[in-house]
C-alpha cells in the first residue's frame, strides 16, 4: 500500500465518511481508492465535472477555478475538493452517509483532508 492509499484509508476514520477517491483533474486517472466508492463515480466523470463547473463559473463572469463541488442525494453527500499541488491538479472525492453527517462539517473535513492527502 503506498502513502496516498494509507492517507485515504485513514480518512475513513472521519465520522460518516464511507469512501474516498483521489483523481487526476485533467485525465481522470484514479490514483487511489478507499472504502465504499460506488457513490463517487468514475475518474473521468469527476474530472469532467470539475472542468464543467469551472467553465460555467468563468462564463458567468467569475474568476478562478472551482475549489469544491457538493452533490447531495437522499442517501449521500458527495464532496469533490481540489488538492493543492504543483503540476496537474488532483481532485479528492469523498462520500459521506447523509444520516450520520452534518454537511458543513463534511465540507470542512474534506478541505482539511485535501491539504493533507499528499503530506
Amino acid at each position: 500500500m503506498n502513502a496516498v492509499e494509507v492517507s485515504l484509508a485513514g480518512m475513513l476514520r472521519t465520522p460518516g465518511l464511507v469512501g474516498a477517491v483521489l483523481v487526476d483533474a485533467v485525465t481522470g486517472l484514479v490514483h487511489a481508492r478507499a472504502g465504499n466508492t460506488d457513490a463517487v463515480g468514475d475518474g473521468p466523470e469527476l474530472a469532467e465535472l470539475a472542468v464543467l463547473m469551472t467553465d460555467r463559473l468563468n462564463a458567468s463572469g467569475a474568476d478562478g477555478d472551482v475549489e469544491s463541488v457538493v452533490v447531495t442525494t437522499a442517501r449521500w453527500y458527495q464532496v469533490t475538493q481540489s488538492v493543492p499541488r504543483f503540476g496537474d491538479g488532483l481532485l479528492l472525492c469523498v462520500v459521506f452517509d447523509r444520516e450520520r453527517t452534518n454537511l458543513a462539517l463534511a465540507v470542512r473535513e474534506t478541505s482539511d483532508h485535501a491539504r493533507l492527502v499528499l503530506a
